[in-house]
Protein backbone atom coordinates (compact mmCIF):
# COMPACT_ATOMS: atom_id res chain seq x y z
CA UNK A 1 0.00 0.00 0.00
CA UNK A 2 1.39 3.34 -1.03
CA UNK A 3 0.66 6.72 0.32
CA UNK A 4 -2.37 8.27 -1.29
CA UNK A 5 -3.89 4.95 -2.49
CA UNK A 6 -7.41 4.19 -1.33
CA UNK A 7 -7.60 1.37 1.19
CA UNK A 8 -9.42 -1.77 -0.05
CA UNK A 9 -11.56 -3.28 2.66
CA UNK A 10 -12.06 -7.01 2.77
CA UNK A 11 -15.21 -8.00 4.54
CA UNK A 12 -15.04 -11.59 5.75
CA UNK A 13 -17.56 -13.15 8.06
CA UNK A 14 -16.04 -15.33 10.71
CA UNK A 15 -18.60 -18.04 11.54
CA UNK A 16 -16.39 -20.02 13.90
CA UNK A 17 -17.76 -18.36 17.08
CA UNK A 18 -21.32 -18.93 15.83
CA UNK A 19 -20.65 -22.62 15.20
CA UNK A 20 -19.05 -22.94 18.65
CA UNK A 21 -22.08 -21.44 20.36
CA UNK A 22 -24.52 -23.60 18.40
CA UNK A 23 -22.59 -26.77 19.19
CA UNK A 24 -22.48 -25.94 22.90
CA UNK A 25 -26.25 -25.32 22.91
CA UNK A 26 -26.83 -28.58 21.04
CA UNK A 27 -24.82 -30.51 23.60
CA UNK A 28 -26.69 -28.86 26.49
CA UNK A 29 -30.08 -29.74 24.98
CA UNK A 30 -28.99 -33.30 24.23
CA UNK A 31 -27.92 -33.79 27.84
CA UNK A 32 -31.04 -32.16 29.29
CA UNK A 33 -33.66 -33.71 26.97
CA UNK A 34 -33.98 -37.06 28.81
CA UNK A 35 -34.61 -35.29 32.11
CA UNK A 36 -37.40 -33.09 30.75
CA UNK A 37 -40.49 -35.17 31.49
CA UNK A 38 -44.11 -34.27 31.66
CA UNK A 39 -46.19 -34.68 34.78
CA UNK A 40 -45.29 -35.17 38.41
CA UNK A 41 -42.55 -37.48 39.62
CA UNK A 42 -43.86 -40.90 40.56
CA UNK A 43 -42.14 -44.07 41.69
CA UNK A 44 -42.68 -46.34 38.69
CA UNK A 45 -43.24 -50.05 39.22
CA UNK A 46 -40.25 -52.25 38.48
CA UNK A 47 -40.39 -54.97 35.82
CA UNK A 48 -37.80 -57.46 34.68
CA UNK A 49 -37.81 -56.28 31.09
CA UNK A 50 -40.09 -53.39 30.08
CA UNK A 51 -40.75 -52.96 26.38
CA UNK A 52 -39.33 -49.91 24.63
CA UNK A 53 -41.27 -46.76 25.42
CA UNK A 54 -41.38 -45.79 21.74
CA UNK A 55 -41.76 -42.43 20.12
CA UNK A 56 -43.10 -39.52 22.18
CA UNK A 57 -44.75 -37.74 19.24
CA UNK A 58 -48.53 -37.82 19.50
CA UNK A 59 -48.28 -39.29 23.00
CA UNK A 60 -50.58 -38.10 25.77
CA UNK A 61 -49.18 -38.89 29.21
CA UNK A 62 -51.67 -39.67 31.99
CA UNK A 63 -50.20 -39.94 35.48
CA UNK A 64 -51.73 -41.20 38.72
CA UNK A 65 -49.59 -39.87 41.56
CA UNK A 66 -49.09 -41.43 45.00
CA UNK A 67 -52.20 -39.69 46.38
CA UNK A 68 -54.39 -40.94 43.52
CA UNK A 69 -54.67 -37.57 41.74
CA UNK A 70 -54.91 -37.59 37.94
CA UNK A 71 -52.58 -35.59 35.71
CA UNK A 72 -52.66 -35.14 31.94
CA UNK A 73 -49.18 -34.26 30.73
CA UNK A 74 -48.24 -31.69 33.41
CA UNK A 75 -51.70 -30.43 34.44
CA UNK A 76 -53.66 -31.82 37.37
CA UNK A 77 -57.22 -32.76 36.40
CA UNK A 78 -60.31 -33.34 38.52
CA UNK A 79 -61.78 -36.86 38.04
CA UNK A 80 -65.17 -35.47 36.97
CA UNK A 81 -63.62 -33.46 34.10
CA UNK A 82 -61.07 -36.10 33.07
CA UNK A 83 -62.76 -37.10 29.77
CA UNK A 84 -63.07 -33.50 28.57
CA UNK A 85 -59.50 -32.66 29.59
CA UNK A 86 -58.15 -35.76 27.84
CA UNK A 87 -59.99 -34.95 24.62
CA UNK A 88 -58.76 -31.34 24.84
CA UNK A 89 -55.16 -32.54 25.31
CA UNK A 90 -55.44 -34.65 22.17
CA UNK A 91 -56.69 -31.71 20.11
CA UNK A 92 -56.37 -32.44 16.40
CA UNK A 93 -53.55 -34.99 16.66
CA UNK A 94 -53.88 -37.92 14.32
CA UNK A 95 -53.65 -41.31 16.01
CA UNK A 96 -52.78 -40.13 19.52
CA UNK A 97 -51.34 -42.67 21.93
CA UNK A 98 -52.35 -42.54 25.57
CA UNK A 99 -49.84 -43.93 28.05
CA UNK A 100 -50.34 -44.30 31.78
CA UNK A 101 -47.78 -43.85 34.56
CA UNK A 102 -48.98 -45.07 37.92
CA UNK A 103 -47.09 -44.73 41.18
CA UNK A 104 -45.89 -48.11 42.43
CA UNK A 105 -47.29 -47.36 45.90
CA UNK A 106 -50.86 -47.34 44.57
CA UNK A 107 -52.99 -50.43 44.61
CA UNK A 108 -53.98 -51.96 41.31
CA UNK A 109 -57.60 -50.82 41.65
CA UNK A 110 -56.67 -47.13 41.51
CA UNK A 111 -54.57 -47.57 38.39
CA UNK A 112 -57.32 -49.70 36.82
CA UNK A 113 -59.85 -46.90 37.45
CA UNK A 114 -57.64 -44.54 35.44
CA UNK A 115 -57.45 -47.11 32.64
CA UNK A 116 -61.25 -47.43 32.61
CA UNK A 117 -61.61 -43.63 32.46
CA UNK A 118 -59.22 -43.50 29.48
CA UNK A 119 -61.19 -46.24 27.70
CA UNK A 120 -64.47 -44.43 28.42
CA UNK A 121 -63.00 -41.34 26.76
CA UNK A 122 -62.72 -43.42 23.57
CA UNK A 123 -59.09 -44.56 23.58
CA UNK A 124 -58.16 -48.21 23.15
CA UNK A 125 -54.88 -49.92 23.89
CA UNK A 126 -53.61 -47.80 26.76
CA UNK A 127 -49.84 -48.14 27.20
CA UNK A 128 -48.26 -48.55 30.62
CA UNK A 129 -44.89 -47.09 31.59
CA UNK A 130 -42.64 -49.08 33.91
CA UNK A 131 -39.02 -48.92 34.96
CA UNK A 132 -36.49 -51.70 34.52
CA UNK A 133 -35.80 -53.47 37.80
CA UNK A 134 -32.49 -52.33 39.24
CA UNK A 135 -32.43 -49.20 37.05
CA UNK A 136 -30.24 -46.33 38.20
CA UNK A 137 -33.22 -43.93 37.95
CA UNK A 138 -34.60 -45.02 41.34
CA UNK A 139 -34.78 -42.23 43.91
CA UNK A 140 -32.37 -42.32 46.81
CA UNK A 141 -34.13 -43.18 50.04
CA UNK A 142 -37.24 -44.41 48.18
CA UNK A 143 -39.16 -47.63 48.77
Amino acid sequence: MRLGEPVKLQANINITPLVDVVLVLLIIFMVMAPTMRKGPDVALPKTAKPAGQGDERGRILVTVDETGKLWINDLQVAPESFNDALLAAVGDQKEPKVVLRGDSRLNLGEVRQAMIAIEQAGFRGVGLIAERAGAAGAKAGGN
